[in-house]
């Protein structure tokens, strides 16, 4: 299959999955299995981001000198993004106790009003077309780090579309506007692929860069949502560490 074909096959897997799962969360799916999913997310992106991609821009040619200053920056960077509110990754607005909350006051008719909402879906929109790009530059450096790579974009995104949906329905949204413009949003990852692709086929050497930055933009999320969510959990924490190894191994096959 062409390579391109691949890309845009993994972007629309993503986001396709993406939205089924966050419908399934908001359908009542109990409160354990989001937290599973969160420490499964956690394995995935952390093995994908140390054990391939990473690996992948130093067999390169890039010495760990020109490597680890790039991946620092790219962290603080992230996070300059997000006190911005241009990127967005949280994933607290997935707790069980905001869904049902969204769900009575969509249902009862009090509405929070579009205030915030166009900036949400803006800021996810400009996520996903970042994602687009970090997948396309993994498959460009190889086509089994690239689904490495979209797999772990799909473990992340899944958590954010759900509390982006739930916000919708908070705001007064009906739960079929809602699933559309969540959609649409998340074609901005097919448009990030498309202008990667057409950009990064004639400048092959920025492409170990900007799997470092998918590596970087991995270890952040991981770090700074997924793991501190993790040490609230007093339960189950055997199943947990399973789910983590469990992330880890998918992305090592």
């Amino acid at each position: 299959m062409p390579l391109i074909l691949q890309i845009l096959m993994a972007c629309l897997l993503g986001g396709v999955l993406s939205l089924l799962a966050a419908l399934l969360i908001l359908s009542g799916l109990p409160k354990k299995w989001l937290s599973y999913a969160v420490s499964f997310s956690t394995g995935v992106l952390l093995a994908t981001s140390m054990l391939q991609l990473l690996p992948e821009a130093l067999s390169s040619g890039l010495t760990p000198q020109e490597v680890f200053p790039v991946l620092l920056a790219s962290v603080l960077g992230f996070f300059v993004l997000e006190k911005l509110a241009i990127w967005r990754h949280s994933h607290h607005d997935t707790d069980e106790g905001h869904l049902k909350t969204s769900s009575k006051e969509h249902s009862s008719g009090h509405h929070h009003g579009d205030e915030g909402v166009l900036g949400i879906l803006i800021g996810d929109g400009f996520h996903n077309f970042t994602d687009g790009v970090l997948i396309t530059a993994a498959f460009l450096l190889d086509p089994a780090i690239g689904w490495a790579t979209t797999l772990a974009v799909i473990a992340h995104e899944i958590p954010q579309e759900a509390g982006d949906f739930a916000i919708l329905l908070a705001a007064g949204w009906e739960r079929n506007k809602a699933l559309f413009w969540n959609g649409v949003s998340s074609l901005a990852s097919v448009a990030g692929a498309i202008v990667a692709f057409l950009s990064l086929e004639q400048s092959e050497k920025w492409i170990p860069y900007i799997v470092i930055v998918a590596a970087a933009s991995f270890i952040y999320i991981a770090i700074a949502d997924l793991l501190p969510r993790l040490k609230f959990e007093s339960q189950g924490l055997g199943w947990h560490a399973l789910h983590i190894l469990l992330g880890i191994s998918i992305t090592l096959l």
